[in-house]
């Protein structure tokens, strides 16, 4: 068999799995979030989420709507060197938004089934 239909079959098999592929999965919620920094963000995200009022002040004072802070909280960049993953019973991560307005840093205590805004630090 020549080497130009051997690259023929191949294409034409990979390009069949392909569509295949995306028909079987185009309904579903998959994703990708293998990276520390983007499963501990799907982590938060899944959980109910509450805000000390001391961050909900910080919040008002600046005019930051709950779409602004989930926007945040979906986008934004895990600091694990300034976190502390391994406290017990919650973990500690601090997170670095940005927003329209500004740059901010929240604390984010990451409990069992409720992760809580404890600090905002803006830049």
């Amino acid at each position: 068999m020549k080497l130009l239909h051997r690259i023929g079959y191949y294409l034409g098999g990979f390009s069949i799995g392909l569509i295949l592929l995306a028909f079987f999965l185009k309904g579903k919620n998959t994703s990708c979030d293998y990276g520390p920094e983007s499963r501990v963000l799907k982590n938060i995200n899944s959980k109910t989420l509450h805000i000390s009022p001391s961050a909900e002040k910080e919040f008002q004072a600046h005019a930051i709507d709950s779409a602004t802070i989930r926007q945040v909280l979906k986008y934004g960049d895990i600091h694990f060197s300034k976190s502390d993953t391994r406290k017990k019973p919650c973990g500690i991560y601090f997170l670095e938004g940005r927003t329209k307005e500004a740059e901010l840093d929240l604390k984010i205590e990451n409990c069992d089934s409720i992760a809580t805004i404890t600090e905002v630090i803006w830049k």
